[in-house]
């Protein structure tokens, strides 16, 4: 059976969750060490998601001529 695949939201959660038991320091060293490392991996995950958004995201304005255009997202757009 396949495994379902994480929302973006859903990873953040996960990575949230375990930041909050690293903070409390309750764990032994090994565990600590183990949901260090999945923060890690998850935080990648996240990380090339929100590459891909980036990549997708563009901004549509229209020309001289009323035609409308696609140009990759800038910030300094939003200014």
């Amino acid at each position: 059976m396949a495994k379902k695949k994480k929302t973006f939201e859903e990873s953040i959660q996960q990575l949230e969750k375990i930041v909050e038991d690293l903070e409390t320091g309750d764990l032994p060293l090994e565990d600590a060490l183990k949901k260090f490392e999945e923060g890690v991996d998850i935080s990648k995950i996240c990380s090339k998601k929100l590459d891909e958004i980036e990549k997708k995201v563009s901004v549509l304005l229209k020309d001289k001529d009323g035609e409308v255009i696609k140009k990759p997202f800038d910030e300094e757009d939003l200014d």
